[in-house]
């Protein structure tokens, strides 16, 4: 049976211009071929594209998308908090010219940049054999270093057997200290406080990926309390519909269980409950836990009626 999306809104998925395999052309097509309506390109901690390549021609992304029958948001998935894992903000409807934007944006690219790169030397030392190069060309697709996400290095471990999926591997990294090397990461208030003075809003992705209890330097909370500070900080919205089944979600609740949670205890506290993939075309490396185009989302009603989404 044909692959039908359970939403026809999609907030949250990745090109090759962070770690997804498809280029932001074919990301476009294959959900137009799915008949969505709305669909976001948040690729990570990268400046969303104007334009795309269309037949050897640079095409407005949001006018291809029209062609296409749909809407295109453009927004960035920004990585916070350099103590704790997989706290995300997604933003949308931000001035890309603003020049608070763009020097988070350099000093979050050079990090991220100098931190992959040591890492991938550290594993290479280790045992396990990972270039710079492989990194900078997986899947045969070129990167400008920039571009390059922690996911892709996940994959090249999965791939030369050293773990069994993208996802062991990530744990493997993440729960021995020796691999650990920290990238600066901005505070995730500073992030809701500029894109707030861009004009965008900010959405706080994947909540139940956060760590249940966070011990840092600074701070001794659990998730919901570190959530409540975010919320007073600011934050627009919460991602609810998630593929958790899909990711390194390792609690005891299920997806369904962890929606619902998250709708009972937000929806009366953000202004947006939102829902997305976090599509990366898996499907193109690997036949586990793929994760599909508007698998988790929103309904266009909610998208449509909502006043901060529908103003995008």
């Amino acid at each position: 049976m044909a692959y039908k999306p359970n939403f026809l809104c999609d907030l949250h998925s990745h090109t090759t211009r962070s770690d997804g395999n498809d280029t932001p052309k074919e990301f476009l097509d294959t959900a137009a071929d799915l008949g969505m309506k709305v669909v976001a390109i948040t690729d990570h901690d990268v400046l969303p594209p104007e334009k795309i390549e269309v037949n050897g021609i640079m095409v407005d992304a949001e006018y291809y998308a029209e062609t296409k029958g749909m809407k295109l948001l453009r927004g960035i998935e920004f990585s916070c908090e350099t103590e704790v894992e997989d706290v995300h903000l997604v933003a949308f409807g931000f001035d890309c010219n603003s020049p608070e934007i763009r020097a988070m944006n350099r000093i979050i690219v050079q990090s991220k940049i100098d931190s992959y790169r040591a890492l991938t030397e550290l594993l290479t030392q280790k045992g396990f054999p990972i270039s710079w190069e492989e990194v900078l060309n997986y899947n045969n697709i070129p990167r400008k270093p920039e571009d390059v996400q922690k996911k892709i290095i996940f994959n090249l471990m999965a791939e030369k057997g050293y773990t069994e999926t993208w996802s062991d591997a990530k744990l493997m990294i993440r729960n021995t200290p020796e691999y650990s090397i920290k990238r600066e990461k901005p505070d995730p208030l500073t992030i809701i406080d500029i894109v707030h003075r861009a004009g965008g809003i900010v959405i706080l992705a994947h909540p139940y990926l956060i760590d249940e209890r966070i011990k840092t330097k600074s701070l001794d909370c659990t998730r919901a309390e570190y959530i409540d500070r975010l919320i007073k900080g600011g934050l627009d919205g919460i991602e609810a519909s998630y593929t958790y089944d899909k990711t390194t979600y390792n609690g005891s609740m299920t997806k369904e269980e962890i929606i619902d949670q998250v709708r009972k205890d937000y929806t009366d506290r953000v202004k947006i409950i939102s829902g997305g993939s976090d599509y990366h075309a898996d499907y193109k490396k690997s036949s586990k836990k793929v994760r599909n185009i508007g698998e988790c989302g929103v309904t266009p009603e909610y998208f449509y009626n909502n006043a901060l989404l529908s103003s995008l």
